[in-house]
């Protein structure tokens, strides 16, 4: 298997920005290299002196630069043009190799197993760019075979690049340099995406292949942990940004209770705490948030101040959304309204990872190794025997997938694009093959999002090559009914940066996410019980596989859930159960076999308590037929 290189040519770096008509430009050179310290926080210290020197002269990075004044000529309407000092050596920007630097507002939190006060790493004050600094007024030259789109790319750029300065421009001061540099990052991902548009290259469907036995591993195969020393090279993150709307939620998902009065982060916590003091070991908890959750969790995590764990958190980026016909962002100001902006995907983790100083301080910790999941997944908890293939295999880079069923059609998926491992996503498909992507046949397992990074390869990829993952485009509609753009990244497709990376292919028990309340009535119901924080499948069931749960509408929300269950259902034997319409069930109700119940408009059904149905359509009028 072979991994990307290393390395990066000159022209594969600037690649999208040419296809926007910008040519780069080099950096100055510095007379000065910051010094070579002895250790990690000498050279944490030293690194943000020397990155302070360096950009002191520079005010706001969104700034327009000389060259751009000179073309704009006497608009002054832009943002900045009254306060950029031309006089001042110009720092030229790019964006690899990144520096480190930390976000002022989501420095990471430690919390105490022995206080509820927080432990703030010190922030670096330094603010590195991702972007490259170009004339955004050079204009595409047209010709014959260049289309609209690649011709109103270099406006577009322009336009969003004064938009971005308007909107650092009106942030806080205290807050305006790491607002700036997000930004920056925002524009360069906004940059691929026109390039990539302008180029309309479609992926090349016949070129796509399954991998090849050596690139999926079978669980069953892994060996035995040799020693449970290995548990404290590693480090377990929890992508924790989700606020659960669609199940009706307004705070953050993993604070909904899903078991036993226990709540995700509850059964998270028991488990590592379990992990460590069984083992006796130090593996600690990061939690990674977002804007719409990261108050949420500093608030809930307090009460775990004395468990035998330390729990970590950071923030992940907000991006603005994009207006769909015009491609300018939706937010005006800094402090807009939380519907203007969005957590731009999982993918972000790398990046979050490294700006936050949370990758160097779990690598000065001696950390190797970082177990990366959803938090919503009751099932991704930590696998000794993964972790001992990783470190036997020497591998980079792992992705748990599992076998795909029919209710598993969206799910990413892991190809063999032309020699090189590769995530596919629903949402990078053409819609000719959307039919062949969902299809078992053809793509018999898909991404579970268990991930297992080593965390040494991925500081020598984010301070080399970089992170440059496929965009995800999703589109929204607004509450004002305008069609709007995210543009998102997933953190599986970082596997074709890594060396050895492959797939394992794990139980279906590792895969155990709620992402709606027919999932919540499964993991609430007798099918599962509890052991250490961990979910374990009822020894009484018949069958490996757990029911087939279908909730209609009327269920679709945790309160109209809660509402309409005066207990759970005991489900032992149940194979299917479909449910639409206006039902309520009762107390200690049991369901067997195949049960539907289908209440019309206008009907309501009222399962009694200590019902028990077997093999049975309720239809509106009562009836019952056995099937």
């Amino acid at each position: 298997m072979q991994a990307r290189s290393s390395s990066t040519s000159y022209n594969d770096l600037y690649r999208p920005l040419k296809l926007l008509g910008l040519q780069p430009r080099s950096f100055i050179p510095h007379s000065t290299s910051p010094p070579t310290p002895s250790s990690p926080l000498a050279k944490y210290s030293t690194t943000r002196e020397f990155n302070e020197r360096r950009t002191s002269q520079r005010k706001s990075l969104c700034e327009l630069i000389p060259e751009e004044l000179t073309l704009l000529g006497s608009d002054l309407s832009v943002p900045g043009l009254h306060n950029l000092d031309l006089s001042s050596e110009l720092y030229k920007r790019h964006h690899r190799p990144r520096s480190p630097l930390v976000r002022s507002q989501t420095e990471p939190c430690y919390l105490s197993t022995t206080t509820t006060r927080p432990i703030h790493i010190p922030s670096s004050k330094t603010m590195a760019t991702l972007t490259p600094r170009d004339n955004l007024n050079a204009r595409v030259k047209g010709s014959s075979h260049i289309d609209f789109k690649t011709a109103t790319t270099g406006v577009a750029a322009k336009s969003m690049r004064n938009e971005i300065s308007h909107l650092v421009s009106t942030c806080d001061e205290h807050a305006k340099k790491a607002f700036d540099t997000e930004m920056q990052s925002f524009f360069y991902l906004f940059t691929r995406y026109l390039s990539e548009r302008a180029k309309s290259v479609d992926l090349d469907w016949d070129r796509i292949k399954s991998p090849a036995d050596d690139q999926i591993v079978a669980y069953d195969s892994l060996s035995q942990p040799h020693n449970h020393n290995n548990l404290n090279k590693l480090a377990v993150l929890k992508v924790n940004g989700g606020l659960g709307t669609s199940m009706g939620m307004t705070g953050a998902k993993s604070a909904l209770e899903v078991k036993d009065d226990m709540t995700f982060l509850d059964l998270t916590v028991r488990q590592i705490e379990h992990l460590n003091t069984s083992n006796r070991v130090d593996v600690p908890l990061i939690l990674m948030t977002s804007f719409n959750t990261h108050e949420d969790t500093l608030r809930i995590i307090k009460k775990y101040a004395n468990q035998q764990l330390r729990i970590t958190t950071f923030n992940q980026s907000r991006y603005p959304r994009i207006f769909k016909e015009s491609l300018l962002p939706c937010p005006k100001r800094a402090d807009d309204d939380k519907t203007h902006w969005y957590p731009p995907g999982h993918g972000d983790l790398y990046n979050a990872l490294l700006y936050s100083g949370v990758m160097d301080q779990l690598i000065a910790e001696g950390k190797e190794y970082l177990f990366v999941s959803n938090s919503d997944n009751l099932g991704a908890v930590v696998d000794e025997k993964i972790l001992q293939h990783m470190i036997d295999s020497q591998a980079e880079f792992l992705m748990e997938v599992t076998d795909k069923t029919k209710a598993d059609i969206k799910g990413g998926t892991l190809i063999d694009y032309e020699g090189s491992m590769r995530l596919l996503e629903i949402a990078q498909v053409p819609s000719e093959h959307v039919e062949d992507f969902k299809s078992v046949r053809k793509f018999k397992i898909f991404n579970t999002n268990n991930l297992w990074i080593n965390l040494p390869a991925l500081k020598r990829i984010m301070e080399t090559e970089g992170m440059e993952l496929e965009i995800i485009i999703n589109p929204k509609t607004n509450e004002d009914g305008q069609s709007v753009v995210q543009l998102e990244t997933a953190a599986g497709a970082a596997i074709k940066h890594f060396k050895n990376g492959h797939g394992i292919n794990v139980p279906r028990s590792r895969f155990l996410p709620v992402k709606s309340c027919s999932d919540l009535l499964l993991i609430k119901s007798d099918i599962y019980s509890l052991q250490h924080g961990q979910l374990v499948l009822n020894e009484s069931r018949m069958f490996e596989t757990t029911p087939v749960i279908k909730l209609g509408d009327h269920f679709k929300k945790i309160q109209q859930f809660q509402k309409r269950f005066k207990k759970i259902p005991k489900i032992i034997e149940l194979d299917h159960l479909t449910v639409t319409g206006d039902v309520n069930f009762g107390r200690n109700v049991t369901l067997r076999g195949t049960v539907i119940i289908v209440a019309n408009e206008g009907q309501r059904i009222d399962i009694p308590d200590g019902c028990i149905l077997e093999n049975r359509l309720l239809s509106g009028n009562l009836n019952m037929i056995e099937l």
